[in-house]
């Protein structure tokens, strides 16, 4: 019987808003540590996927020797499209850990082991389940082994999609500096149609609009990794994260740094991209202006008004080659 889906990531959901909603915990305090756990089954089922086609070879090969290698080697798995996981940080390992243990500290270790195989991941993995009480870590590590092995396409990053709407309609205000919701953002990929280049979102929050970009490429019978690179910029360490994993869960890559794009621009931008998407914070005070004086970004001039509205679609102007196209969520006052 084929799975569904969208009842799947609902009750996943369900499951996971009931525990936060029966804990201390604020919404931001939660939501971090359930992405990471989302991406972990993820990781996991992944290994797993590239362990049984590893196995197959081996089970070919005479030498046991080679057998260990081949089965213990990060490389082949990262080079099959897999994050290598060892053992201590398996799902199952965490799943099935000893009455009585700190499931929070291990679930840390764990994260911490993953990021340590597989350098691409370096800072990225939340290891905050301390704060979390051993029988919320138990459930939701339940609740996350219900997603089947088996499972198809895009499954993970929906998943992660729909878990990142939630939570920033939970945290209101607060979600919109993380999330866009998902029909905006198709809309602006559907306008733009960022076939093949180079893709800048310097306010990239949680990676939504690289995603829907890649998406968008995929629906057209094109691969995204070899049609279009994606270079993101967000101010808060904690959302460069969020948008690391979901690169990471919808089999992307991509460049997100941290930096205040009024003052940074890490990526060198000024005349580089095909494209720019963003979904900036609305009319923002007291930027230090003169600090942008002799920035080459600003070439048409500070606006008079104290708001920042204006320097946004400067920084995204000043991007763009000249075949480039942007799109972009403003609120002009």
């Amino acid at each position: 019987m084929p799975i569904d889906y969208t009842q799947l990531k609902t009750h996943l959901w369900s499951a996971a808003d009931e525990l936060r909603a029966n804990s201390r915990l604020r919404s931001h305090e939660y939501s971090t540590p359930v992405l990471g756990l989302i991406f972990l089954r993820y990781a996991d089922v992944k290994f797993g996927q590239v362990f049984e086609e590893l196995k197959a070879q081996s089970e070919q090969q005479s030498s046991r020797r080679r057998q260990v290698r081949l089965f213990d080697s990060p490389a082949r798995y990262q080079a099959s499209g897999a994050f290598y996981l060892p053992p201590e940080a398996r799902f199952s390992t965490l799943l099935n850990l000893p009455e009585g243990e700190n499931i929070g500290q291990k679930i840390n270790e764990a994260m911490r082991l993953i990021e340590q195989h597989n350098p691409q991941l370096k800072g990225v993995l939340p290891q905050t389940y301390h704060h979390l009480e051993n029988p919320t870590l138990s459930t939701l590590l339940k609740t996350f082994n219900n997603i089947p092995m088996a499972v198809e396409g895009d499954v993970f990053g929906k998943i992660y999609e729909y878990f990142l709407g939630q939570f920033a309609k939970a945290e209101g205000q607060r979600g919109g500096e993380f999330f866009t919701p998902t029909s905006l953002v198709k809309l602006i990929v559907e306008v733009i149609e960022p076939f093949h280049g180079k893709i800048l979102d310097p306010a990239c929050g949680s990676g939504g609009m690289f995603v829907q970009s890649a998406q968008f490429v995929a629906r057209h019978q094109k691969n995204p990794g070899h049609e279009i690179s994606l270079y993101g910029q967000e101010k808060t360490e904690g959302t460069v994260g969020l948008a690391k994993m979901n690169l990471a869960i919808n089999g992307l890559e991509g460049h997100v740094v941290q930096g205040n794009t009024y003052y940074e621009d890490l990526h060198r931008g000024r005349g580089r991209f095909d494209f720019v998407m963003a979904n900036p914070p609305f009319n923002v005070n007291n930027v230090d202006k003169d600090r942008l004086k002799n920035d080459p970004r600003f070439d048409l001039g500070m606006p008079r008004a104290d708001n920042a509205n204006y320097l946004w679609i400067q920084i995204f102007y000043s991007a763009l080659n000249e075949q480039g196209r942007a799109g972009f969520v403003m609120e002009l006052i």
